[in-house]
């Protein structure tokens, strides 16, 4: 069976990219095009570019960290836009079986972590406003991410005796503070930890040099510290 082959243009619109992105990346090697017959006409393996856009925590790691482009699917500029995806990510939850019972929740703490993106950089962003989106459903897995202030300078607007990134993760999964933006859906990421905590659900979340590591049967909650230091908020979900 031949396999399918994408032209540039086709690719482009799967990816949410430009044709100068994607003839970027063939350049570099980051996504590596065919040529038939020795011709100059670019064109992509239909299982390439799947695994190629599957690589979410690669992409959102890399963008905050260095601002590398990714496909264009995944951003949301807005919390509008995000939120009108998370409802397309519902409706796909509700259709496969075993997520009866889960889906709500699933949806709810990626509605947490989205809106707290959004809600505590609103008009502050560094750089690029909004968040990087992304999920698989059949790896179970979502990633958001953002390159905003970070948990410790926003609660340090509020909280200037903060000490560290450890201590302002800490406090923004475990405490109610005032004077802070409110959460548009319930109490933010203690909203979450309590989820996460009673469900089969598993939580990696850091933001600074800060990490959240909820996995497993064994789902106490710990931040530590970790050996990179991060910009903005990064978060992976697992089901």
């Amino acid at each position: 069976m031949e396999e399918k082959l994408f032209t540039i243009g086709q690719a482009a619109e799967y990816l949410g990219v430009s044709l100068n992105t994607l003839r970027r990346w063939d350049e570099n090697g980051k996504l590596t095009a065919i040529k038939k017959d020795g011709g100059t006409h670019r064109y992509y393996r239909e299982k390439d570019l799947e695994i190629f856009a599957s690589d979410l925590m690669k992409f959102a790691s890399e963008w905050i960290e260095d601002g590398v482009e990714f496909p264009g699917t995944f951003y949301c500029a807005t919390s509008s836009i995000f939120n009108a995806r998370l409802i397309k990510m519902e409706y796909a939850l509700m259709q496969k079986s075993g997520f009866e019972k889960l889906y709500s929740l699933i949806i709810l703490i990626t509605g947490e972590i989205g809106d707290n993106s959004f809600a505590h950089n609103l008009g502050k962003w560094p750089d690029t406003a909004g968040i990087f989106f992304g999920y698989d459903l059949e790896k179970r897995i979502i990633v958001l991410a953002d390159r905003g202030l970070g948990i410790l300078e926003t609660l340090r607007q509020v909280r200037p005796q903060l000490p560290s990134h450890v201590a302002a993760v800490k406090a923004a999964f475990t405490e109610f503070i005032s004077g802070r933006a409110p959460e548009k859906r319930g109490n933010g990421l203690k909203l979450v930890r309590e989820v996460v905590t009673d469900q089969p659900i598993d939580l990696f979340y850091t933001s600074g040099d800060a990490e959240v590591r909820m996995k497993g049967p064994d789902k106490a909650f710990r931040v530590m510290r970790g050996q990179r230091l991060v910009r903005g908020c990064l978060a992976k979900i697992e089901f």
